[in-house]
């Protein structure tokens, strides 16, 4: 059975430049990454220093353009890179899609005077990202935000508070999603806020059963003053581009659990192939092959699924119904993998000797975040059937 243990992913990609940044990917996290994952975990250290690391080596802006110092890479090879970053530990694989999050508003809308402006430092200067847009009692309702800007001249002020913000605390700037008008969907708009501006602060962070060294913290917006620059597209325009985001951020959270659950499978493979019972490896016996069997193949459908929808996107066509289908099946996936891979181990899975039992916690909150599953379900079916009549 040795011969038979975890083996690194085969990957479909499309250009050489693409393999060689699969290559150095897996170099950093065998030496930046992997050998301080569970400690820093277990500890609830957030790895600022390697994010500037991911900064500095270009993976913090593989999908933006070349001119404002992104990568230009399509979309199907940026979630293969967080996929990696993911199995090897899910708060930077997470932290890299929560960033790349925070940019889209300013890469996409921004006016070329703001890209000039921002977009190179947010991309490889070593800055880190946020994204506010749910509220204490606005979640999957997102169109029911309260956080208010008010315009006085060529300045905003903003006042409410946002919830549940990865990166909250430690994040250099945070894109706000706020109200301006009174309409629901259009009547918010998109504001660029740097982390040092006065009235901007945050509360301690959640205290979580996984991601402890991911802060997840509220965001307070007490008087916060932005000048109209860093208003991002056209006033009203905020949901449509909060709706643009999410539905790329859906593909980063399915590739995401795509990769916990590979980690997952792997050490179920490694420990079923070398634990031994009645003489035997415990992966001779059926019952748990065929759980290994079932994984494998959850995986690979899963993998197949996001990127069918990046390469959908890639390809600027609509992708927003499979994007919820990739994070559906994914995320929900993930979690069964999980689940079964603390079960293969048997008590050893439910201790913290060994990792599955963090990866069983971790995949719970990919169930949630981004538009909880549910929510998913419910654009699947519009998309299939359209909007409820009721």
């Amino acid at each position: 059975m040795t011969d038979h243990g975890p083996q690194p992913v085969e990957r479909e990609l499309p250009t050489e430049e693409a393999r060689d940044l699969i290559s150095l990917v897996r170099e950093l996290i065998e030496r930046e990454i992997k050998p301080r994952a569970a400690e820093e975990e277990a500890a609830g250290r957030f790895p600022r220093e390697l994010f500037t690391l991911l900064s500095e080596s270009g993976l913090l802006g593989l999908v933006q353009p070349e001119e404002f110092g992104g990568g230009a890479q399509p979309y199907e090879v940026y979630l293969q890179v967080l996929e990696e970053l993911a199995a090897a530990r899910l708060t930077v694989g997470l932290g890299v899609s929560v960033h790349t999050l925070a940019c889209h508003a300013l890469a996409r809308y921004g006016s070329k005077e703001q890209l000039a402006e921002h977009l190179p430092a947010m991309l490889g200067g070593g800055l880190l990202g946020a994204y506010c847009l749910s509220e204490p009692s606005s979640g999957s309702d997102a169109a029911g935000l309260t956080t208010r800007a008010t315009r006085d001249g060529d300045t905003w002020t903003l006042q409410g508070t946002k919830a549940w913000i990865t990166h909250g605390g430690i994040a250099d700037f945070y894109t706000v999603l706020a109200r301006t008008g009174p309409e629901r969907t259009r009547g918010i708009s998109a504001f660029l806020v740097p982390a040092d501006t006065p009235g901007l602060s945050a509360a301690a962070p959640e205290h979580k059963m996984g991601m402890a060294g991911s802060p997840t913290a509220q965001i307070h917006l007490d008087g916060v003053r932005v000048p109209d620059t860093r208003r991002i597209g056209e006033e009203g325009q905020g949901f449509a581009i909060a709706l643009s985001a999410l539905d790329a951020g859906r593909l980063g959270i399915a590739a995401c659990a795509v990769g916990v659950a590979q980690a997952a499978l792997d050490e179920a493979l490694a420990y079923t192939a070398q634990r031994r019972q009645f003489g035997r490896p415990i992966a001779d016996f059926q019952g748990l092959r065929f759980m290994l069997a079932d994984m494998a193949t959850q995986i690979e459908a899963g993998r197949a699924l996001y990127l069918a929808a990046a390469r959908l996107r890639d390809a600027g066509r609509p992708f927003s119904k499979q994007a919820a289908m990739a994070k559906l099946f994914c995320t929900d996936a993930a979690m069964r993998i999980t689940t079964d891979a603390v079960q293969l181990l048997g008590g050893y899975g439910y201790t913290a000797d060994f990792p599955v039992e963090r990866y069983m916690r971790e995949a719970k909150v990919l169930q949630i975040v981004e538009g909880t599953n549910q929510i998913q379900r419910v654009v699947i079916a519009r998309a299939l059937a359209g909007p409820e009549t009721g």
